[in-house]
């Protein structure tokens, strides 16, 4: 059975880890929540664990400028935006430092964090995922099962995105 999640500590965001294998939904349900999160009023801040390298700038770019130069941190700020681009990876917890701000963060992916999560199910073979650390609801394709598996969390079809929503709305503080 997952142990219970620890609560988050006063001026700092409620977390959401949403877990799932490739293909599974994550961006789409990130994405999602966090129009929903908007609507409502939360400030809403997004984390991503990539498996792959990626690029975060356009080439050409002043800051990529930077980073092909070998910068091994880089910054840039505007008038209605920031961001950091490091040369090295990250443990979320860095990442979350810079969110301070915000009221949730929806993070995809860092399936060991000990954070809440919400884990996304598409086939039988996902099932090991289950056993994951701190579960606090599970989602999963339409038709997926023949018989729906038996988290310890609440159990949501992956298109009840008002009862995703709902059940969210009810851990945050």
């Amino acid at each position: 059975m997952n142990a219970p999640f620890e609560p988050h500590a006063a001026n700092t965001p409620f977390v959401l880890q949403i877990v799932g294998y490739k293909n599974s939904g994550k961006t789409t349900m990130l994405t999602a929540l966090t129009k929903r999160l908007k609507q409502a009023g939360y400030a809403v801040g997004t984390a991503k664990h990539d498996a792959h390298d990626f690029t975060m700038d356009t080439p050409g770019t002043d800051t990529w400028k930077h980073q092909e130069a070998g910068a091994d941190i880089t910054a840039i700020s505007s008038a209605s935006r920031s961001a950091v681009i490091s040369a090295r990876p990250e443990p979320l917890a860095a990442l979350l430092a810079h969110m301070r701000h915000v009221d949730i963060v929806l993070v995809e992916g860092f399936k060991q964090e000990p954070y809440p999560k919400l884990i996304l199910l598409r086939s039988p073979e996902d099932q090991p995922l289950l056993a994951l650390k701190n579960a606090v609801m599970t989602a999963a394709w339409p038709n997926a099962f023949a018989e729906p598996p038996l988290p310890a969390a609440p159990h949501f079809d992956l298109n009840d995105l008002d009862g995703i929503y709902n059940h969210l709305r009810s851990l945050l503080p």
